[in-house]
């Protein structure tokens, strides 16, 4: 037995046809109420497109529109990329998990090399995941054997070098890890 929707008296709303005004309106409420990229922008009108049946007859749009949106301002991939970096950074994911993000967008090659973190901010970053985690010298006591793999497991998973995880992990103190993080920006 099929479950019908309980009736409210409306009729179900059809969805409207996309023109060019109405793919423009799409794409200007999606930049204004996201933060992203050229090629994103691009992947979301397409999948509206898609949605409705009208991939066909406006696909061709798509790369022109979003071309105008960015001679505009109101997408900028390298602004993007600079500000998507410092914010997975600063929630302690390495450089690697912050170039797979990048490529995700569709960010160049040439603007993920122009952004990518310096070894003071691959340094910063690891030491905030420690920090937040509690691994190595941040935790109520020293980590085993079994749970030092663990912690430095999860620090290559977001993204960090073996070397830095086991710097930090291994640290003897908290401030034996924060100045190992600051010897990078002496460098």
């Amino acid at each position: 037995m099929v479950k019908e929707p309980p009736s409210n008296g409306r009729k179900p709303r059809s969805s409207r046809p996309l023109d060019k005004a109405r793919l423009e309106e799409l794409a200007l409420a999606y930049v204004a109420r996201f933060a992203t990229s050229a090629a994103r922008l691009e992947s979301y009108l397409a999948r509206k497109l898609r949605e409705r049946g009208w991939a066909e007859e406006h696909a061709a749009d798509l790369p022109a529109l979003v071309a105008r949106f960015a001679a505009r301002g109101y997408i900028d991939d390298e602004a993007y990329a600079r500000m998507r970096t410092g914010d997975l950074l600063r929630r302690g994911y390495g450089p690697r998990r912050v170039r797979q993000a990048l490529d995700q967008a569709g960010i160049a090659e040439a603007v993920r090399e122009e952004v990518r973190p310096g070894s003071a901010e691959r340094r910063r970053a690891a030491l905030a995941l420690a920090r937040k985690r509690r691994f190595g010298p941040f935790g109520l006591e020293p980590p085993d054997l079994a749970r030092r793999e663990k912690q430095i497991a999860a620090m290559l998973r977001a993204g960090h070098e073996l070397a830095c995880a086991r710097a930090l992990v291994d640290a003897d103190s908290a401030e034996a890890a924060e100045d190992w993080a600051a010897a990078a920006e002496e460098e």
